[in-house]
């Protein structure tokens, strides 16, 4: 293991969630999903690879042909070269292997260059300084997507390790917590915890079951969102995605934590998408963190759940506890996050919202 010590300057502020890498045989429902239903700019790149776009940057989801069925790789946009590179020290220092993308790798994801390394629940981590802009102009449904200084949006997952979760990003993008939720659905107790990595809300939601070393999903994440500008844009999706047949796994509500308005689709491979708007911004010179009763203040209703669903969900959780979750140990424990010993506090002031292209 190395002997260098851990970068300690914070690169918080300067990470943004960039792209998501999925894998996946069901091109042509992906296609009409991504598309026709949410309304995202497609680009076709060869039989088994095709991207997503939601602004300039080339590619904001590349998809490419496997059996997975899932999200596989994250991708963080590092505002500059430093950060890069603290980011880059921490981890070696930690013992963890890190591996240069290739040019093709590179091409493929609209980045100059790329690290990549193990992140948790076997999801990969990739980080880059540089994205490609495309000059091609935008052929959406959508009239545009929140990113800019935010990032794309965020990734939520469930977890029979939570806190180990939560150590991995603090220790690797010196994720702060925002605020928390406690929520009891069909009699589980669920408690998620929300990190942020810079000014949106939250990049990764953890959520996982009160007492219980389980994890109901069988997908690595639970649900991918992204951001609209627009609340016409949010309803009229939420409209293609019924017309064009796709699963609807939440109507359209409001949460109780970021205010978002949204709903929940459910993906050709089975993990939920979340189209939201108007989330509130966090003003780091006044948030503290605080704990929620409930995900949503009206609305996000369970969309056709049967019996069925519920007991394929039991059998996924039972499952989980045969078989062995990754954290990456060697990252997921020296980080504290930011603000987790403050004073449960529900937020009732105001707050600062943004919505830039």
């Amino acid at each position: 293991m190395s002997t260098q010590k851990p970068a300690t300057a914070s690169v918080f502020g300067a990470v943004h969630l960039g792209y998501i890498i999925i894998e996946t045989n069901r091109f042509a429902d992906w296609r009409r999903f991504g598309t026709d239903a949410i309304g995202m700019h497609h680009d076709a790149l060869s039989p088994d690879l095709m991207r997503f776009r939601l602004d300039d940057q080339e590619c904001r989801f590349l998809l490419r042909r496997g059996p997975a069925e899932d999200v596989v790789t994250t991708g963080w946009h590092i505002d500059d070269h430093t950060a890069f590179e603290q980011i880059e020290t921490r981890i070696r220092a930690h013992g963890v292997p890190l591996t240069p993308g290739t040019d093709e790798e590179a091409e493929l994801r609209g980045v100059e260059r790329l690290l990549r390394f193990p992140g948790p629940k076997g999801i990969t981590q990739e980080i880059y300084t540089t994205p490609r802009v495309s000059t091609a102009p935008l052929r959406m449904l959508a009239s545009g997507f929140v990113t800019g200084d935010s990032g794309m949006g965020h990734v939520a997952i469930t977890s029979a390790k939570p806190t180990e979760i939560q150590g991995y990003f603090a220790t690797v993008f010196d994720a702060r917590l925002t605020d928390r939720i406690d929520e009891t659905i069909s009699g589980v107790k669920l408690k998620i915890r929300f990190l942020r990595v810079n000014e949106r809300h939250h990049s990764i939601a953890v959520a996982a079951t009160a007492g219980l070393p389980l994890d109901p999903i069988r997908t690595r994440v639970q649900h991918l969102n992204i951001q609209t500008t627009t609340l016409d844009d949010v309803a009229q999706s939420y409209q293609r995605v019924h017309e064009l047949g796709f699963d609807m796994a939440l109507s359209v509500g409001q949460h109780t934590n970021d205010r978002e308005l949204s709903y929940y689709a459910r993906t050709p491979s089975g993990f939920e998408w979340e189209v939201g708007w108007n989330p509130l911004v966090v003003d780091e010179s006044t948030w503290e963190p605080s704990t929620h009763r409930g995900i949503s203040v009206w609305g996000h209703l369970p969309v056709g759940r049967t019996i069925v669903d519920k007991l394929a969900q039991f059998r996924a959780g039972a499952r989980s506890l045969t078989r062995s979750e990754d954290t990456v140990p060697a990252l997921s424990g020296a980080g504290a996050l930011s603000g987790a010993g403050t004073a449960d506090v529900r937020v009732s002031a105001p707050h600062r919202r943004r919505g830039r292209a």
